[in-house]
């Protein structure tokens, strides 16, 4: 992420007066109509710089000349920090519901520009974040003229969950991330929720030869009652910004289903096609035009791990052994297998109306075996490479994570591949190979048995590969520690390969987040298992065996990482090719 700077304009005290009458900052005048505040702009600046306080409840704001509120914690007894409010499209910001005496107009100040410069000790090196606000799933992922667009759920007015737009980052490498303007914002149909982007190379939507057409949910309420249903957006500028389309929305659920969103388009043959998360299973749909839709089946009812609720699905094909497979993820939440949400997925064929799994549909398979997987969706438009980007956290947590400036962080891209282990179909997620590329010194620390210990030389983020082989019925252990004694520990066990945070620092934000996670070792082939793990300022990511086995959980040390210790425990293991690897932009 690119390096930000906030360029404020000079300003002195608000007063709140009697209705009709106020006097200001330094190009800001604060006039009161009943219980609503008029701020009225008068310097030609792009910004109004509003002060958050996240303990606060929501007022409604908006500018004079819109028609949707956006839900704003402005700030009553102190400023935690600052969020943009654009006003070059009207001078006058109206605020609904803020409490006599609140700071929030006393600190407001008005912006040439916004640039947010980090000041958040925990933001990640090399892993995607918002420059500041709440982010979650990652939706509408396309690549398209060399560049990969990543679309993700974003709150621009605080770094709690609300006003959900869609946001947007580009890049040329999955790596690097230049931070743009969000391409798609709350209106009046409600929330923009999660979808996805395609190409229309034969224009079927009428919306321009090669036009991107994104479709997602819009998310509201009428009548005190949760309503979701598909709307369209295209954009003829690679992505950069979306037009609406009038005819917005082109599906609603046939029964009044009240949790119907997350759709995601494919091309399937001779239509589209789509699937859309509805409640406790997915519905297929088709379309010759993105506009009309056509339901085809239904699929997931009482399948995998229970009790769950469906959401960002996706669809798509695998080679395997001279043939394809079809592969179907789903993402819950609840129904993790260590609590709280996680990605699934189910192996089988797709025959253009219907999906049947093959095996036990019962069975839960997990795509990642951390705490910290979710939404993960394939990016469209990258041809025979199937690529997914998950988002790093879980939902028993996100809003509580011991940081402020943003919330919510992508885990690297994974490249997804299909085996066979024991006569079943598994779907391998190792991390891209474009993370290779972030390697910036190696360190050959040769190998041992036993055990030993070595300090660290990449600081805040590194990459360690080695492979290990446990003495039977023993335990073979590598500990990520530091001088506070706050450490990380992973081990091969009991036919399990574990990742113990319980100790990894702040911990204490949430009952919810100090545990050990596990994943099968029968997943994986012979007795000598490849691991790589790759380690940020606050996340964990280990693959063993090329993604048989992912596991990615967030930590939050309170000093780096800076030691690392071999451990056997009940027989000599031995550890070979240790190298690591300083990590950089």
């Amino acid at each position: 992420m690119k390096k930000w700077n906030i360029f404020l304009e000079a300003a002195t005290a608000v007063c709140m007066c009697g209705c009709g009458a106020g006097v200001g900052t330094k190009g800001i005048e604060v006039n009161w109509m009943g219980d609503t505040a008029a701020v009225n702009v008068n310097v030609a600046y792009k910004y109004l710089l509003l002060p958050i306080e996240e303990d606060c409840g929501e007022v409604q704001v908006k500018l004079a000349t819109d028609d949707v509120w956006m839900d704003v914690r402005l700030a009553e007894k102190e400023v935690d920090y600052y969020v943009p409010f654009e006003v070059s499209r009207g001078r006058t910001v109206l605020i609904v519901g803020l409490p006599e005496g609140a700071v929030a107009l006393e600190k407001m100040r008005t912006a040439k520009e916004w640039q947010a410069e980090n000041v958040e000790y925990y933001r990640p090196l090399y892993h995607h974040t918002p420059s500041y606000g709440w982010m979650n799933d990652p939706n509408g992922m396309i690549y398209n003229d060399g560049e990969y667009h990543l679309y993700y759920q974003f709150n621009p007015y605080g770094s709690k969950w609300g006003n959900m737009h869609w946001g947007h980052a580009v890049s040329r490498d999955l790596i690097h991330w230049e931070e743009l303007e969000p391409a798609v914002a709350r209106d009046t149909l409600g929330h923009i929720f999660s979808g996805n982007s395609v190409i229309d190379s034969d224009n079927s939507a009428g919306f321009g030869e090669g036009a991107i057409v994104a479709i997602y949910t819009s998310h509201g309420e009428r009548d005190g009652q949760q309503y979701e249903v598909q709307s369209l957006a295209y954009s003829l500028d690679n992505g950069r910004s979306f037009e609406k389309y009038e005819g917005n929305p082109v599906l609603t659920p046939f029964d009044g289903l009240k949790d119907f969103r997350d759709p995601k388009l494919f091309w399937d043959g001779d239509c589209w096609k789509m699937i859309v998360s509805a409640d406790k299973e997915m519905r297929l749909y088709q379309s010759n035009n993105l506009k009309e839709w056509e339901f085809l089946s239904g699929f997931g009812e009482g399948m995998g791990a229970q009790p769950c609720q469906y959401e960002c699905p996706d669809l798509f094909e695998l080679p395997i052994d001279g043939d394809t497979k079809h592969v179907m993820l789903m993402n819950i939440n609840p129904g993790c297998q260590w609590g709280g949400s996680a990605t699934e997925y189910f192996v089988g064929d797709f025959d253009g109306s219907g999906f049947k799994p093959e095996g036990d549909p019962h069975e839960a398979k997990w795509l990642d075996y951390g705490k910290d997987h979710y939404a993960a969706v394939t990016i469209s438009g990258t041809g025979d490479r199937v690529i997914a980007i998950p988002w790093m956290s879980n939902w028993q947590y996100a809003g509580e994570v011991p940081h402020k400036q943003f919330r919510g962080a992508n885990a690297l891209p994974r490249e997804l591949s299909l085996y066979k282990k024991d006569g079943k179909c598994y779907v391998a997620a190792d991390v891209v190979s474009e993370a290779r590329g972030l390697r910036q010194g190696s360190y050959p620390l040769g190998n041992a048995s036993g055990a030993a210990e070595f300090s660290l030389k990449g600081g805040e983020a590194f990459e360690i590969e080695l492979d290990v082989t446990p003495a039977a019925a023993a335990r073979a252990s590598l500990e990520l520690s530091n001088a506070k004694g706050e450490r990380v520990t992973m081990y091969f066990e009991d036919g399990r390969f574990v990742m113990d945070r319980t100790y990894s620092g702040l911990t204490d934000f949430s009952e919810h987040f100090p545990l050990a996670t596990w994943a099968p070792l029968s997943l994986c082939e012979g007795g000598t298992y490849h691991l790589d793990i790759f380690v940020d300022k606050c996340s964990v990511e280990a693959f063993v065996d090329g993604g048989r086995i992912a596991m990615t959980n967030i930590v939050f040390p309170t000093e780096p990482y800076s030691l690392i210790s071999l451990i056997s425990e009940g027989g000599e293991a031995k550890f070979s090719g240790i190298t690591t690897y300083g990590l950089s932009l």
